[in-house]
């Protein structure tokens, strides 16, 4: 009930809860039985259409990580929610707090099977999503959403899905109950802290591995203290889908790769590794052996139980990342110690006259970057030719999918832009990456958002070729992409569109993108 006596609807409640939260920006594709949560949207909502339910999900995930607030996606019972779980699969992994409202037949239906029935809604999302519930009442859903708000926030963050059936919108709702606040950051024990502290003190060669938690966290400027102080070498973590060290500091030190015995290798020689915000360790391919090198102790500091409980060995902390760095800082290094000589910048690449090369578009890119851009990669083939030649310069500067799924990359590029209103944003996704997600194109273009959508087209799926090289294979079946029109499909959706092939066009294409005030999307072909 209202103050004045008037009867509240589950969606009027639904909508102020919201309002409160600040989550006024709804991401979704809506279908028959989400009508009802739609009718007379509020005029201060945002409601963002994507032309897919995974791009709609991708496009939620960039904006929260983004804004560093939840994010409201609105699918479309069983089919919508089927067509999402590679997205949703993605959020998990990059820890994104997405609360998800999925709709669902009238109840009256439900004994009858009816027509886009969800057939178990609290079942079909999982594993990838921290919670899913349909609420037994029509009046229980603000409560639902409230909680699925905070479950959402909570470390380790993730996506939440609540199934809502179609008439309960309209039913009359009881006030939600609400904690206002939620504590985001986890208190370390004192005690098991001071024995990092001082494992780290004593140590005589310690090594950093900095996992994309310290970035999404906010704790890069603690993390970079804590290096320098112990002049201590700074890995990033293999798979590493965020920038957490500025890759051009002295100290950083690069990339481990996902593969056990080459990790062993890169660590021999020190005696303490301290991984912070990152699972020990993301491999991609088998290995046998020990995980680290005899006699290395290990430590991990991380807010997610379940990275502490498959850590191999050593001690986990689980804990907030920036106090527990702060922390470190007051055990200081018992005797000075000399700075690890600095990773030389390679060579630039020689450029062909008659085709482009990957590396060097990457250089080129890199030469022209815009100061402050946010980079956003889903480029397999492309990525290790980035991790050489572009650099990342700090943090929020650099966003790629934690679980491997294509079709993350251009929407979540979308979602950054939207949620970054003045920073250049730059995508740079594969063709077969692209292709997942293209409809993504088609909302950038409706939002007018500043992007630069470079799309590296070396007509196939070069890392599933990797792979099958790795195992001793022949070229396997099902990798060439020929035929493929980026610039024509960009047109199509309403942006700009240009193809290079002409390695003298290759710069001032690059900047035509980079400095468009609409979407641009370059399609580069490159050799190899």
């Amino acid at each position: 009930m209202t103050l004045s006596g008037e009867t509240t609807t589950v969606r009027e409640a639904v909508f102020d809860l919201l309002r409160a939260e600040g989550m006024t920006t709804v991401f979704g594709n809506p279908g028959s039985l989400e009508l009802p949560m739609l009718r007379d949207f509020p005029d201060d909502f945002r409601y963002v259409l994507g032309l897919q339910e995974s791009v709609v999900v991708a496009m939620a995930d960039g904006y929260a990580q983004a804004t560093h607030r939840p994010v409201l996606v609105n699918l479309h019972s069983a089919a919508g929610v089927g067509h999402a779980m590679g997205a949703l699969f993605t959020a998990r992994r990059n820890r994104t707090p997405l609360v998800v409202v999925a709709g669902q037949q009238a109840r009256s239906l439900l004994e009858g099977h009816p027509y886009l029935l969800s057939e178990d809604p609290a079942t079909l999302p999982r594993p990838y999503v921290k919670l899913s519930r349909e609420p037994a009442r029509a009046q229980d859903v603000p409560s639902a959403i409230s909680r699925a708000r905070h479950l959402a926030t909570a470390p380790p963050a993730g996506p939440v899905l609540v199934s809502v059936p179609r008439d309960d919108w309209d039913q009359p709702a009881e006030p939600p109950v609400t904690a206002r606040l939620t504590s985001t950051t986890v208190a370390a024990d004192p005690g098991l802290l001071a024995r990092v502290g001082q494992a780290l003190a004593l140590a005589e060669s310690p090594v950093l591995i900095a996992g994309a938690g310290v970035d999404r966290e906010m704790a890069v400027p603690d993390l970079v203290t804590l290096a320098e102080a112990h002049q201590a070498p700074v890995w990033a973590e293999p798979m590493s889908h965020r920038c957490a060290f500025p890759e051009l500091h002295p100290l950083f030190a690069g990339f481990l790769p996902p593969v056990r015995e080459d990790i062993v290798r890169a660590l021999t020689g020190n005696d303490l590794v301290l991984s912070v915000g990152a699972p020990v360790f993301t491999y991609h391919v088998p290995g046998t052996g020990p995980h680290l090198p005899p006699g290395t102790d290990l430590y991990l500091l991380t807010d997610d139980p379940e990275q502490a409980s498959w850590c191999p060995s050593g001690t986990a902390v689980i804990t907030g990342l920036a106090p527990a760095l702060r922390m470190l800082g007051a055990h200081p290094p018992r005797r000075p110690r000399t700075p690890p000589p600095a990773r030389q910048p390679p060579k630039p690449p020689t450029p062909c006259a008659d085709r482009i090369s990957q590396a060097h578009l990457v250089h080129a890119l890199a030469e022209a970057r815009p100061a402050g851009c946010v980079l956003v990669e889903e480029a397999p083939g492309t990525r290790p030719v980035m991790c050489e030649y572009l650099p990342n310069p700090g943090p929020e500067t650099f966003y790629t999918t934690a679980s491997g799924a294509l079709g993350h990359g251009l929407p979540a590029a979308v979602g950054m832009a939207l949620g970054r209103p003045g920073a250049r944003v730059v995508a740079v996704v594969g063709d077969g990456s692209a292709m997942y997600a293209i409809q993504a194109l088609w909302s950038a273009a409706r939002l007018r958002l500043p992007i630069a959508v470079i799309v590296v087209n070396n007509r196939r799926y070069a890392t599933v070729e990797g792979f099958a090289e790795r195992l001793g294979m022949g070229k396997p079946v099902g990798t060439t992409l020929d035929g493929l029109d980026f610039a024509a499909l960009a047109t199509a959706q309403g942006c700009v569109g240009k193809r290079v092939v002409d390695p003298a066009e290759l710069v001032s294409a690059l900047r035509a993108a980079l400095t468009a005030t609409g979407p641009y999307v370059l399609e580069v072909v490159v050799d190899g």
